[in-house]
């Protein structure tokens, strides 16, 4: 299942999107420009803004002023990883080197800021007070994610409840954000923009569990990351979370080290995940919530747009990369 062949439907929406990300990224500042179109040319899925896009469509939004709030969407995205691959010491990210690692950590840091700061600016230009205050408060919420994760870094004590806390804050806010804009831009009432947030909150938090599986069973190329990062930078995520509740004692200390060292035996880790059901437990997870995405578009009036929404669910928890 190819996520560009899915959101055919919106195929010029999001050539529109592509104008607007190039034409704010344009820049005095030769290195914003640099950074910016490494950034760009690197691809990725840009499924968030897409989600925008789709909503916007399905509940009949005929204007463009959607086009200007995906792209703040992608903004916001792009600043995070920058900060996160900064933060991570990661030096791959879609197949190819991190802007850190090309340009050094303070250029990432500082085009990171500059991203956020023009979302803002196009949030302004939008003229929506009210998508600029569903995506403001997400960008706070995500920051809060950023530092709840850190302080879970190399704490093999970490909980799922605060676990699951981190993915809601980091992952699934901006897809919750980007569906409930959506729905905001088309003039939605207030019980269809609950259900396309709730849409949005449950398929961001099927993504990143299925990243979770991903960690350990993907292949590196495909994934556009290396496989096991998580490991190494000591993140407690489900499947280690899982095999700490379920295993033996010896997988058990072998997790809590890894976790608490991020220099263990991945082999070893591997297998030891491999050895309980902490894969499908997971997976069973995030068909839990890809379900509850589901069920969330059921006032959705039929339309080819409606059924990528739907496809996407599937998507989120069939995909290998």
């Amino acid at each position: 299942m190819n996520l560009s062949t899915l959101i055919e439907p919106i195929a010029d929406d999001m050539k529109a999107l592509d104008v607007v990300i190039r034409e704010r990224l344009n820049s005095d500042v030769v290195l914003i420009r640099t950074i910016g179109e490494y950034i760009v040319s690197a691809g990725g899925k840009r499924m968030r803004p897409a989600l925008l896009l789709l909503v916007a469509r399905a509940l009949a939004y005929q204007g463009n002023t959607h086009h200007l709030l995906a792209g703040v969407v992608e903004f916001i995205h792009t600043a995070t990883l920058l900060h996160d691959d900064v933060v991570d010491e990661s030096d791959m990210r879609r197949g190819r080197n991190t802007a850190n690692a090309v340009y050094g950590n303070a250029a990432s840091v500082l085009v990171g800021d500059y991203l956020y700061s023009r979302s803002f600016e196009m949030m302004v230009q939008s003229n929506s007070m009210p998508s600029m205050a569903v995506l403001s408060a997400a960008t706070t919420v995500i920051a809060e994610g950023e530092v709840l994760q850190l302080l879970n870094v190399h704490d093999p004590d970490v909980s799922l409840e605060r676990y699951l806390q981190v993915v809601r804050y980091k992952t699934a806010k901006l897809f919750e954000a980007a569906a409930q804009v959506g729905a905001i831009v088309a003039g939605a009432n207030s019980e269809m923009e609950e259900a396309m947030a709730a849409y949005g909150r449950h398929l961001g938090t099927a993504f990143q569990l299925v990243d979770d599986v991903l960690d350990y069973t993907g292949d590196a190329q495909a994934l556009g990351k290396n496989v096991g990062d998580d490991l190494r930078e000591g993140k407690p995520t489900m499947p280690l979370i899982r095999v700490m509740e379920v295993g033996t004692p010896e997988q058990v200390q072998l997790i809590k080290s890894a976790i608490e060292t991020g220099d263990a035996d991945f082999a070893a880790v591997a297998q030891a995940i491999e050895q309980t059901d902490a894969l499908a437990y997971t997976r069973d997870a995030a068909q839990a919530e890809a379900q509850l995405a589901v069920e969330a578009l059921a006032a959705v009036p039929d339309s080819e747009y409606k059924e990528v929404l739907l496809d996407l669910c599937a998507f989120s928890i069939q995909r290998d990369r």
